[in-house]
């Protein structure tokens, strides 16, 4: 009967011919006497005879897989930056990850810097500002028609009470329209 060559046998294990030999010497496999090797009968001997310990583990993929968000997010930095994107679920290519990861990298130092020289402030403090000046300002109003009343009826000749409550209520009739404005801050 006809067995396998050394050199078909180490590719079948994944070992060296030197190793295959090796064993082959320690008899540690089978061989049919034309001298092949019988794999069937030699898996089963090596595995018998070999210190487990010793053995090669077989390569165990430590790629993970990619989130469908984080390619997409690639492709919108590359087509940010007048570059190619991958298909949707075409996959990414390395080249193509690697170029947006340093481009977010590179933005990501404009914005620390711009940050550092005072050109950008932080958000819901900036919201803070704008949501107290705009009580501010809606108090003002609010109290305008009693301050402004007594000036504008001497200057009409009408009774000031008057004057006011017309006032008061075309002012809250505006800061009603106003408060319905709603801005987007995105």
């Amino acid at each position: 009967m006809q067995g396998i060559s050394e050199r078909q046998y180490a590719a079948h294990v994944g070992l060296s011919r030197g190793a295959i030999q090796k064993a082959k010497t320690a008899e540690r496999l089978v061989l049919y006497p034309d001298g092949s090797i019988n794999a069937t009968a030699s898996d089963a001997r090596r595995a018998e005879t070999t210190d487990p310990s010793k053995t090669r583990k077989p390569p165990t993929s430590k790629l993970k897989p990619v989130p469908e968000a984080a390619v997409a997010a690639v492709g919108d930095t590359l087509r940010e930056q007048g570059l190619a994107a991958p298909l949707v679920g075409g996959g990414t290519t390395f080249l193509q990850a690697k170029t947006a990861n340093e481009v977010l990298k590179a933005q990501e130092r404009r914005i620390r810097l711009q940050k550092l020289k005072g050109e950008l402030i932080d958000r819901t403090r900036a919201l803070a500002l704008v949501f107290r000046l705009a009580r501010e300002e809606r108090d003002s109003w609010v109290n305008w028609p009693a301050r402004a009343a007594a000036l504008m009826a001497a200057d009409l000749g009408v009774e000031p009470a008057a004057m006011q409550k017309a006032l008061e209520k075309h002012v809250r009739a505006h800061l009603d329209e106003l408060a319905e404005v709603r801005p987007d801050f995105r």
